[in-house]
């Protein structure tokens, strides 16, 4: 029985990051649900993203920890949320090769704490009735490993491999959800994304310190050869498919997300120097490809990844709107035009110490 989410109210965790702002924006204009966003504001949250939000009646901010087990449940029991987005995440691949601790700490120990307060909720408030509430966990493709040329892209079915600390939390997590659906019966629908890109993204992922570093004159880096491949989705397209397999998906179900693009970092970054040769030419009549450098790759990279979505195709009727090349420009356009906004992230200390060193990509 599909899940109609216009009259609901949705709790977004981890609502104020790069895909969290973009699925409120989508259920603010495409819905009527009332929006509570939770988030705890770490150094990647955006408020400026949801300039068109807050002054509505229909979205509330809670600034609250997933690890924060009393706060959590006061959100539960103040919103009486009908079903939970849950977002919050840490989703570095560098940061958690360096930092590992945040990563099983959010994304394991958050995850727990969010699964045992829904299904308390679920259970006392709603009683349990499976029709009344969804849990919907956002993951990541990363937890099945890394393909090789040739090799099949990942089914739903496909047996998990993660490599990073990253992907093992976030492999973890989904483990925690699927359990608590078949032990405890909580509704629950996963979704698996491929890398996401899209206008607000911090820049310390590769397409926007690609754009920016660009811009500013600085060299840009990739890992090894820069033949590592990846499918790319559109932000907004993946704002959307979440709200379909919400509303829609089959309970205990996962449903991979992916864009159909698979691309080497080298191809993207020279397609976003033809770009920006196109819209900001060089001054002294000089190709931005020429700052292209290439650095030592970074431990455990992972090759390739590539995600089998025909399941989302056939049974919730959800393709991809928006294809790698328009979406790829449109975002060069955006970041031409909100210098500002990223100026003023890479002005930070966190910038100072880590952008441009990496190519940071997912």
């Amino acid at each position: 029985m599909p899940f109609l989410v216009d009259d609901k109210t949705l709790l977004v965790t981890g609502g104020l990051g790069f895909i969290g702002t973009a699925v409120t924006r989508y259920l603010f204009r495409q819905t009527g649900a009332k929006i509570v966003n939770l988030d705890c504001e770490t150094y990647a949250a955006n408020p400026l993203a949801l300039e068109e939000v807050p002054r509505s009646p229909r979205y509330v901010f809670e600034k609250v920890d997933i690890c924060d087990r009393p706060a959590v449940r006061r959100v539960f029991e103040t919103h009486r949320p009908d079903a939970v987005l849950h977002l919050a995440a840490e989703s570095h691949v560098d940061r958690s090769i360096d930092s590992p601790a945040a990563f099983i700490q959010t994304n394991i120990n958050g995850t727990y704490v969010l699964l045992e307060e829904a299904t308390r909720y679920w259970r006392e408030r709603l009683n349990g009735d499976e029709a009344a509430f969804r849990f919907h966990h956002v993951s990541t493709d990363e937890i099945f490993g890394s393909l090789r040329l040739g090799d099949d892209a990942v089914a739903e079915t496909t047996a998990y491999d993660p490599r990073s600390p990253y992907s093992a939390s976030k492999a973890a997590s989904d483990h925690l959800v699927n359990a608590w659906h078949h032990t405890y019966g909580l509704p629950v629908v996963t979704s698996n994304c491929s890398n996401n890109y899209g206008p607000w993204q911090f820049p310390e992922k590769l397409i926007p310190l690609m754009i920016t570093n660009a811009v500013t004159g600085q060299k840009l880096p990739v890992y090894g050869k820069g033949e590592n491949i990846r499918d790319w989705l559109y932000v907004d397209d993946h704002a959307a498919a979440l709200c379909i397999v919400l509303g829609r998906g089959e309970i205990g179900r996962s449903y991979n997300i992916g864009g159909n693009s698979e691309r080497t970092n080298h191809s993207i970054v020279l397609a976003i120097c033809s770009i920006l040769d196109d819209l900001k030419p060089l001054t002294d009549g000089g190709k931005y490809e020429n700052a292209i450098e290439f650095v030592a790759d970074r431990p455990g990279h992972d090759f390739r990844y590539a995600i089998d979505a025909r399941r989302i195709e056939a049974e919730l009727d959800w393709t991809p709107s928006v294809t790698f090349e328009s979406g790829l420009r449109k975002t060069v356009e955006w970041y031409l035009q909100n210098e500002r906004w990223w100026q003023q992230v890479r002005g930070t200390s966190y910038a100072g110490e880590r952008l441009g060193l990496r190519d940071a990509m997912q």
